[in-house]
């Protein structure tokens, strides 16, 4: 017995408009909701490229004095995240207010946080924030962990003594 491939889509369904043929050398727009009105206004921060943001951690960071600040492409190596920033802080007090910053700071423009991970007396804090993720540590858990050893292969974009 054979089955026929079925052409999907193919059928519009009862009751839809006849979809009428593309324009030569015209790139149609993807179709809106019905009622929904075109933007006029421009895209929220949460649509900034993604290397805007990580500068902005960068600055952010910096703020707060911590130390050894490497900001790295990483989008080339995976799809969890496009760039990430690695920095170190002198005390789980400078730490938890590096931390504190970049959350705060990215809020404050609009930015969503995914998540945070890991507290001050860890020696370790993580934050999501969507394309970028920002690694915090101590200085002796930064130089164990080795994250820049782990993505050598990565475009260092900033590094800051």
């Amino acid at each position: 017995m054979e089955i026929e491939p079925q052409d999907v889509g193919a059928r519009p369904e009862p009751g839809a408009a006849p979809e009428t043929p593309p324009t030569p050398g015209i790139v149609a727009a993807p179709p809106r909701r019905p009622g929904l009105p075109a933007r006029t206004t421009p895209p929220p921060a949460s649509e900034r490229p993604p290397l805007e943001v990580a500068r902005r951690v960068v600055e952010l960071v910096e703020d707060k004095k911590a130390a050894d600040i490497v900001l790295l492409e990483i989008a080339p190596f995976t799809t969890v995240a496009d760039y990430l920033v690695v920095c170190s802080g002198g005390s789980e007090r400078q730490l938890g207010a590096i931390a504190d910053a970049v959350v705060e700071g990215l809020k404050h423009d609009g930015l969503p946080i995914v998540g945070r991970e890991g507290e001050p007396a860890s020696h370790w804090v993580l934050i999501d924030a969507g394309a970028v993720i920002v690694h915090v540590f101590a200085p002796p858990e930064r130089e164990y962990y080795a994250l820049e050893k782990l993505w050598a292969d990565a475009r260092t974009v900033v590094s800051v003594q």
